[in-house]
């Protein structure tokens, strides 16, 4: 392994080597890595271009690695919870990557699985670490937006659908298109933003008009059938009287190629993200902030972050119970699509 920047006490193994990739990088500045990846190629590819030393094609032997104090679970969604369920019974905290899983009823396996193994389940919501997203989380808990009534958040591509016949596109092994890929980043960010209040309902509604069309692929994996939506919408009532609006698509006729967006009106003030501005009434005229913030490497700083939590023993500001919520809406926002009528979240 490479030499440390932090600590050498943790060890955490890193299942999945897509975005875990990302992960692997982050550890490298303040833990020691184990790899696993069903690919042996890619997995003993990775391990040799990082210099680490053991790699595995089944995450079970990883799990049960008696000095491994933790695992990232960056599998295909459909994997999240037996990966999870392993690692708790074995005694390991957990980093899981978005979305907690397929579904509310094997996301809350996972956070059971948790609580009874009393380990650490962290959400890898990374853009929860990005310097413009702290700063603004700053200025809204010291009060400078004011009760916070009405979000509208969104991720959209042009043209972006992650393969047909892959993972992603397979709603049993994914769950959902984009919405469950991109919107589940946006979502939990602007509810963290607003202080994660309780949901009341949801509508909403998805869209199929590209998946069955050879357009607007990042790369194609066979022809197996297109089962997911590639654009969804929602209107979320908030129990404390506000709304928040969700948009994601993987490919729709706009302007831009991609755009990430959170949007939040207060009593006080309001403010945007990408880029970050702060709309105010100061001194009586209209002004515009822009706070300056720190480009931050968001999977170094979550993964840092994950590892001092284990080490200081401190729950996880982005928790599995949040995970779980967030699992809710996106479950209720597809069944209001496919019922038509409005739900309500208990």
């Amino acid at each position: 392994m490479r030499k440390k920047s932090c600590v050498d006490k943790i060890r955490v193994g890193i299942i999945g080597l897509g975005v875990g990739q990302h992960h692997i990088w982050g550890y490298q500045k303040c833990a020691n890595a184990e790899v696993c990846d069903v690919d042996s190629n890619r997995a003993q590819q990775v391990a040799k271009k990082e210099n680490i030393s053991r790699w595995f094609t089944d995450y079970r032997k990883l799990v049960k690695l008696p000095e491994l104090d933790a695992v990232s679970i960056c599998t295909p969604n459909y994997l999240h919870r037996p990966v999870a369920e392993a690692a708790f019974a074995a005694g390991k905290h957990v980093l899981c990557e978005k979305p907690l899983s397929i579904s509310t009823k094997e996301g809350a396996k996972i956070v059971a699985a948790a609580k009874k193994a009393k380990k650490k389940l962290m959400m890898a919501y990374v853009n929860r670490f990005r310097g413009e997203s702290q700063v603004l989380k700053r200025f809204i808990d010291a009060g400078e937006l004011g009760q916070i009534y009405y979000g509208k958040c969104g991720w959209l591509r042009r043209r972006g659908i992650p393969g047909m016949g892959g993972w992603f596109t397979t709603k049993s092994k994914s769950g959902g298109g984009p919405l469950i890929d991109l919107g589940v980043h946006v979502l939990d960010l602007t509810l963290w933003l607003m202080g994660f209040p309780e949901v009341e309902s949801v509508t909403g509604s998805v869209y199929t008009h590209f998946g069955d069309k050879n357009i607007g692929y990042w790369w194609r994996s066979g022809n197996a059938p297109f089962d997911v939506e590639d654009l969804a919408s929602a209107f979320i009532k908030l129990k404390n009287g506000a709304a928040l609006t969700l948009d994601a698509s993987w490919a729709s006729n706009i302007e831009k190629s991609d755009e990430f967006y959170s949007r939040l009106m207060g009593t006080k003030g309001g403010a945007q993200l990408e880029p970050l501005v702060i709309y105010k009434d100061e001194h009586g005229t209209q002004v515009d902030l822009k706070p300056a913030y720190a480009k931050v490497d968001t999977f170094a700083a979550e993964t840092a972050y994950f590892v001092n939590c284990i080490l200081k023993n401190k729950e996880p500001m982005a928790t599995g119970e949040q995970g779980l919520e967030v699992m809710q809406i996106l479950d209720a926002i597809y069944l209001s699509a496919k019922t038509g009528k409005q739900i309500s979240i208990k």
